[in-house]
């Protein structure tokens, strides 16, 4: 018998800070950091960080929504960014670094859309939610070794996630970053 599997699609600036809170969570079967949502077929790091394929870096998660459900998946995801800041993520501007939710599904847009309204209603940011909520296109993987760098290179990725301002911001804002 085998299982169902899900993909949700999450859209956090940098790829690399995009991972580690997914990969940790019982129900997540993979996460893969990408490019999704421009117009290049099979685009490059280069060409991504050009601002001239309309892609953003992205995350691809597949889960068991029987033991990690679609709602948890998109709370956790806005724990990640500044859902206010339409220019980037932190360290890192331009458009393939802005955040967006790519549904798989109609459900998933309906949640999505409740998920950023109440948080929109909770005040818990003064500034208005601009992360936009947009079908999924076709998601390419990026180089391997973009792939969990977390694990590959933890010395760099912890000081990028500090320098960049990211885990600074989800302390003040959520609490411990868990870093």
């Amino acid at each position: 018998m085998s299982k169902e599997y899900e993909k949700a699609t999450f859209a956090g600036g940098c790829f690399w800070c995009m991972v580690k809170p997914f990969h940790e969570q019982e129900g997540i079967i993979s996460v893969v950091s990408g490019y999704t949502g421009g117009t290049k077929e099979n685009p490059t790091y280069e060409e991504v960080c050009s601002g001239t394929t309309g892609h953003y870096e992205a995350v691809q998660i597949t889960f068991d929504p029987e033991v990690y459900p679609y709602e948890k998946l998109v709370e956790l995801f806005w724990q990640q960014i500044d859902p206010t800041d339409e220019g980037g993520q932190f360290g890192d501007r331009g458009s393939s670094y802005q955040t967006a939710i790519f549904y798989h599904s109609q459900e998933q847009k309906e949640i999505a859309e409740q998920s950023k309204a109440m948080l929109q209603q909770s005040r818990h940011f003064s500034r208005p939610i601009v992360t936009p909520i947009l079908p999924v296109k076709e998601f390419y993987a990026a180089e391997e070794y973009h792939q969990d760098y977390y694990k590959k290179k933890p010395d760099h990725y912890k000081a990028y996630r500090v320098g960049s301002g990211r885990a600074a911001f989800i302390d003040k804002h959520w609490g411990e970053s868990n870093e």
